[in-house]
């Protein structure tokens, strides 16, 4: 994928942002070739032969207590649920179709739910199935420097996560539930739902914040030194800010559906949260816009300090052209070389004792005055 520049300062806030490479490329169009071929039969699932095998992992909670285990079947799950309040269950790595169908028959979900977790690229969105609530969120990928996509499956007292891989992007609502932090423990599946996406909405600040450092870094550049890279890091940053807005935005749609639609699977008390959400990504679309406008702005600024320089430099050239041409004139005419003895009118200065002094005299008295000229004039 389309990588920012790398500074040559170790320190430099751009230097934080080379994962920020979301702007397409080949690991973007991975995605793309692992949809159906078109006129595929609806429910086809197209498996990543590569990834690595599925991992379950299961956290089950309840006001006093929680357990924690990875799982090899569904059976435990099944009784984890008859005996805890709320069940978590987390699948890294879609590579088990299998498994992926038996998940589908266990919370009976409709086919086209399976198809929209296996093929990556799905925008952010949330649907109805019956009694099972269908979300895709996505997530900022550090490590890969991409956007992961999850998906989450809710009903009554289970939460399942499905990833294609691993990672820590939801530890912090782990660690909420083991040390009971927050009402999270108390609450049912619901708010759990709520919680892993919140996580994935604040995982957007930090790459924003350091969007805001970076430009920072490259509006002083374009100020002190604006180099062909300086603007290339420019055109890349604008592209992944492209990109991140593409990946937020339908956060709103999504969070919009949930307050409106979701009553039988959010219950009151949890709406406020949503509100919340809804009010975190609002934030993030105003500071991506307002962050794509700086990039314009600094584009346009870039052209402009180049062209002022540019323009600068051509000046200097004039007047040293400007100065030099009377000059030339002068040296060319004595330069003609005709015999002063063959006519009292060829060129009589060759006889004079001063006349070489008498014509650099003159040459410093004509480049002296067009000086005083144009500094008159205010051109220097």
């Amino acid at each position: 994928m389309t990588a920012l520049v790398q500074a040559q300062d170790p320190g430099d806030p751009m230097n934080k942002l080379n994962w920020m490479n979301l702007a397409g490329g080949r690991r973007g169009l991975r995605y793309h070739r692992r949809r159906p071929p078109p006129g595929a039969m609806p429910g086809t699932l197209l498996i990543d032969a590569e990834a690595p095998p599925p991992r379950l992992t299961v956290l089950a909670y309840g006001p006093d207590s929680y357990t924690e285990e990875e799982v090899s079947d569904l059976g435990r799950l099944d009784e984890l649920c008859r005996e805890w309040p709320v069940v978590w269950l987390n699948v890294d790595s879609l590579s088990d179709e299998p498994l992926l169908r038996a998940i589908g028959e266990h919370l009976d979900l409709h086919r086209l739910v399976l198809e929209d977790v296996v093929n990556l690229g799905q925008r952010s969105k949330a649907e109805f199935y019956d009694d099972v609530l269908f979300i895709v969120v996505r997530i900022p990928d550090v490590e890969r420097g991409d956007t992961e996509q999850v998906s989450l499956l809710v009903r009554d007292g289970l939460v399942v996560t499905l990833r294609e891989h691993s990672g820590d992007c939801f530890e912090a609502v782990r660690d909420r539930i083991r040390h009971s932090k927050g009402k999270i423990r108390v609450r049912i599946a619901d708010y759990l739902a709520y919680a892993l996406l919140d996580a994935a909405v604040d995982h957007y600040f930090p790459v924003l914040d350091e969007a805001g450092l970076a430009l920072d870094s490259l509006e002083d550049r374009v100020f002190e030194e604006p180099t062909p890279e300086t603007l290339e890091q420019i055109h890349s940053l604008k592209r992944s800010l492209v990109s991140l807005r593409k990946a937020i935005w339908p956060y709103r749609e999504l969070l919009n559906t949930l307050m409106r639609d979701a009553g039988s699977i959010f219950a009151d008390e949890t709406q406020p949260y949503l509100r919340d959400c809804y009010d975190h990504v609002v934030r993030l679309i105003d500071l991506v816009e307002a962050q794509r406008e700086v990039t314009s702005d600094l584009q346009n600024m870039y052209l402009s300090t180049v062209s002022n320089r540019m323009n600068e430099v051509m000046k200097v050239l004039t007047i040293i052209a400007t100065i030099f041409i009377p000059l030339s004139f002068i040296a060319g005419v004595y330069g003609m070389n005709f015999d002063p003895a063959a006519s009292r009118w060829n060129m009589p200065e060759l006889g004079w004792a001063l006349g070489y002094p008498a014509a650099l005299m003159l040459m410093g008295l004509v480049a002296g005055g067009l000086l005083v000229f144009i500094g008159r004039k205010g051109w220097f």
